[in-house]
C-alpha cells in the first residue's frame, strides 16, 4: 500500500471501534429498533468494505457509515409501514436522506444505556443488551461474563430487542427520578466492560485495547449525572484502583505478576488517591453498595501490600457482607480465599466445594482450589486442579505462571 495510504479494513475496523455504540444509538433513538440499527449498521460496514478499497476512505468514516446506515433503515421502513402510517414518518424519513455534517454525530451512548435499563425489559437482559447495542460485544463475549451459556444470551437479546421495538420503548434518558432504579443496571454493563479489557493486560488486542477507559469515561459520566448515588461513585472508585495497578500485572518480561507479589512502586499512585476520595465521599451518603464493598476491598489489598500486613480478618468481613448482598459464587469464591487466611485451608476447601456446581468452568475457581490443595499438602491434586485452570484460561502468561506453580508442587 502507498506511503500516507489509509488501509480501508483498519479504517473500518477503527470506526467500529471508537463509534459502533453511538452510531447504533443514534439510528435507534427514533425507531426504537435496535436490532434494525445494529443490522443497517452491519450493511454499512459490509458496503465500506467493498467501497472503500475502490473509493478510498472518507475524510469522516463515521459521517459516512451513519449516512448508508441511514439510507438502509428508511429503506427499511418504508417496507414495513403502510398508508397513513407512513405519512407520520415522512419528516424523519427525509433527514434520514440528508448527509450529517461532523459535528451531526451525538455522542448519546448513555442514553441508549439507560434506555436498555426500562422496568420493561427483562432485568437479566438490561446490562447485557447495553454490551451489545453500545459496543457491539458479540453474545459469547457478554454469556462468558455474566456466567450463562451463549444460546441463552443469544435468546435474551432477541427477545429484548424485539421488546424496546414492540412496546414503543423512548430511546432517551428518562426522567430523572426515574434514573437511581435503572443504575444498577447501567453500572453492571459499565463494570463488565472493564472486566472484559482487564483480561488484556499487554494491551494488544485491538477490540480491548480502548475498552477499560472507555468503561472509566462512562463511570465518570454516570457519577457526574448522579452525584449523589454512592453506587455510582463506588464503581468509580473500583474501577480506578484497578487501573492504577494495570502497569504492574507483567514484569519487564512480560511475566504475569499476582497482585500478592507487585511492587507497589509500579502503581499509579494519583489514581488511587482518587479512588480513595471517591470511596470515602460514597460511604458518606450511608447507603452501602456492591461496588462500594469490592472498591473497600481494593483499597484493603493496597494498603495491605503497600505496609506488608494484609488486614485478613477485615477483607474476610466485607467478602461475607458482599456474598449477603449480592449471592454472587465469584464473591463467595473470595470468601473462601479469605476465609483460608482467618481459620484454615481445610475450612475454605470445604466452602469451595459448595461451589463447584457454579464455577466448574471458571477459570480462578481452579486456581484457587489448586492454591488451597497445595497448602494442604495434597500436591498431587493441587497440580490437576493447577491443569484445569490453565485449560480455561486464554491468557498465556497466566498460564505460564500457572504451570510454574504445579511444577513447584511437583517438585515439594
Amino acid at each position: 500500500m502507498p506511503d500516507g495510504q489509509v488501509n480501508p479494513a483498519a479504517a473500518a475496523e477503527q470506526a467500529a471501534r471508537r463509534s459502533y455504540g453511538r452510531l447504533v444509538a443514534f439510528l435507534s433513538a427514533r425507531s426504537r429498533d435496535v436490532a434494525g440499527a445494529e443490522d443497517a449498521l452491519a450493511d454499512a460496514f459490509e458496503t465500506a468494505l467493498a467501497r472503500w478499497p475502490l473509493d478510498g476512505v472518507p475524510d469522516n468514516p463515521d459521517a459516512w457509515l451513519l449516512t448508508v446506515a441511514r439510507r438502509k433503515t428508511a429503506d427499511a421502513l418504508r417496507e414495513r409501514r403502510r398508508g397513513d402510517e407512513a405519512a407520520a414518518w415522512l419528516e424523519w424519513l427525509a433527514e434520514l436522506e440528508t448527509p450529517p455534517e461532523a459535528h451531526a454525530l451525538p455522542d448519546r451512548r448513555l442514553e441508549l444505556m439507560f434506555a436498555c435499563a426500562h422496568p420493561a425489559i427483562d432485568a437479566a437482559a438490561r446490562a447485557p443488551l447495553m454490551l451489545q447495542a453500545v459496543l457491539g460485544f458479540d453474545a459469547a463475549t457478554i454469556a462468558a461474563a455474566f456466567l450463562v451459556a451463549p444460546a441463552a444470551m443469544s435468546q435474551r437479546l432477541v427477545r429484548a430487542k424485539a421488546k424496546i421495538r414492540q412496546a414503543g420503548i423512548g430511546l432517551q434518558v428518562p426522567a430523572r427520578d426515574e434514573l437511581a432504579e435503572r443504575l444498577g443496571a447501567v453500572l453492571s454493563a459499565i463494570y463488565a466492560v472493564y472486566a472484559d479489557a482487564w483480561t488484556d493486560a499487554t494491551g494488544t488486542d485491538p477490540r480491548r485495547r480502548d475498552l477499560a477507559d472507555e468503561a472509566i469515561c462512562l463511570a465518570r459520566l454516570v457519577a457526574s449525572l448522579l452525584p449523589q448515588e454512592p453506587e455510582a461513585l463506588g464503581l468509580l472508585a473500583l474501577m480506578l484502583y484497578s487501573h492504577a495497578r494495570r502497569a504492574a500485572r507483567r514484569d519487564v518480561d512480560g511475566v504475569y505478576v499476582p497482585l500478592t507479589m507487585q511492587d507497589p512502586a509500579r502503581w499509579e499512585g494519583q489514581l488511587i488517591r482518587e479512588a480513595e476520595g471517591l470511596l470515602h465521599l460514597a460511604s458518606s451518603h450511608g447507603r452501602m453498595g456492591r461496588y462500594q464493598l469490592e472498591a473497600a476491598l481494593q483499597s484493603a489489598h493496597v494498603q495491605g501490600r503497600r505496609s506488608g500486613r494484609v488486614d485478613w480478618p477485615a477483607i474476610e468481613r466485607l467478602y461475607a457482607a458482599l456474598c449477603e448482598l449480592t449471592g454472587s459464587p465469584v464473591a463467595a469464591l473470595n470468601h473462601a480465599v479469605a476465609l483460608s487466611h482467618t481459620t484454615d485451608a481445610t475450612a475454605a476447601l470445604a466452602a469451595l466445594d459448595t461451589l463447584h456446581a457454579a464455577l466448574s468452568d471458571y477459570q480462578p475457581y481452579w486456581a484457587a482450589r489448586a492454591e488451597l490443595l497445595g497448602r494442604c499438602g495434597r500436591e498431587a491434586q493441587a497440580r490437576e486442579a493447577c491443569g484445569r485452570a490453565v485449560a480455561l484460561e486464554s491468557d498465556e502468561a497466566v498460564r505460564e505462571f500457572l504451570r510454574r506453580r504445579a511444577a513447584a508442587w511437583g517438585s515439594q
